[in-house]
């Protein structure tokens, strides 16, 4: 298993600049007020397709050697890697097949349709997404591009880290809070900040039930989350992190924290009435964690990477009638 460098990441960002957008850094007075620190928020919901997951896809479709890319590519994805490789194919004229949940939410299936992806569905419950994958790879010679458990995509959202110690100009930087899935978003961010900005310590936050990267670092090993009833967060139900990110991970991560629905549905809210920013419930998992003040974040400056702005507009209201009042 070959683990990627702070050199790759630095690679990464050079090679996507082009293709990616580089999303602002924010402050917002309240939240200031409400946590007693300074809280910087990373806005990859304004990244190309809504989502982070550009960066790790077209990082990963520029590194296809020239002669291989008109075989397409194929992904596995409830949406937002989905919609990245998608995006990034569709940026280089490739041909992409997506496998995707039937349950997937509609905006991120019309999102993938839109940019010109087939898709392939399946039923989490009774299918295998990976061997579907694998079958459409051998019958196509497509290059998979896993969501997670691959170097070159962990690279390019790496690239994240980068831009936020750039940003600080300087300026000391106590905690990064993530949301953690399969980890490969989390292990990119804290593999670049551990030379970017070394004082930095880097947490993954997961929804409960689906807690995979906590346990396995308590455990030492890869341990599976106890699953169960679906999350709302349906972009980080993976069930445990992959090989990649845990390997990092262990060398890199702090800790992990962990959320509930509820805290999900309330960072929603707080972030369309307060924060003027949609963003869907995995991707305000960070920002739920200090909402719920599951990290302390008195004198202290710490960022927050909001992930991603895919979901139906009508749980962004749900959200914000259940929580009026964030």
């Amino acid at each position: 298993m070959s683990l990627p460098t702070f050199a790759d990441v630095e690679a990464a960002a050079e090679r996507i600049a082009p293709y990616a957008v580089r999303t602002p850094l924010i402050e917002n007075a309240d939240l200031n007020a409400r946590m007693g620190g300074r809280i910087l928020i990373k806005t990859e919901t304004l990244q190309r397709t809504g989502s982070f997951k550009f960066r790790g896809a077209v990082n990963t479709v520029l590194q296809i050697p020239p002669a291989r890319r008109g075989q397409g590519v194929v992904a596995f994805s409830s949406g937002n890697h989905a919609q990245g490789v998608a995006a990034a194919a569709r940026e280089f004229g490739l041909p992409a097949t997506i496998v995707m949940p039937k349950d997937a939410p509609e905006p991120k299936v019309a999102g993938t349709r839109r940019l010109g992806a087939e898709i392939v569905f399946y039923d989490r419950a009774t299918d295998d997404r990976e061997a579907i994958a694998r079958e459409i790879v051998t019958r196509t010679g497509a290059t998979l591009i896993e969501p997670f458990d691959n170097a070159k995509v962990i690279a390019g959202q790496g690239t994240i880290g980068l831009e936020i110690a750039a940003d600080l100009h300087g300026a000391p930087l106590d905690a990064v809070l993530v949301p953690c899935g399969g980890g490969g978003l989390v292990s990119g961010i804290a593999l670049a900040l551990a030379t970017a900005a070394p004082g930095a310590k880097v947490f993954a936050v997961e929804p409960e039930r689906f807690d995979g990267m906590g346990r396995s670092l308590a455990e030492g090993q890869r341990t599976a989350a106890g699953g169960g009833s679906p999350s709302i967060a349906d972009a980080l139900m993976a069930p445990r992190p992959g090989e990649i990110p845990f390997a990092l991970a262990k060398k890199h991560l702090a800790g992990a924290l962990c959320i509930t629905d509820a805290e999900l549905e309330r960072a929603v809210s707080y972030a369309s009435q307060r924060l003027k920013l949609v963003v869907e419930p995995g991707g305000a998992a960070a920002l739920a964690a200090l909402l719920a003040g599951k990290f302390d974040t008195k004198n202290k400056t710490v960022a927050v990477v909001l992930t991603g702005a895919n979901c139906e507009l009508s749980t962004v209201a749900r959200c914000c009638e259940t929580f009026a009042d964030p």
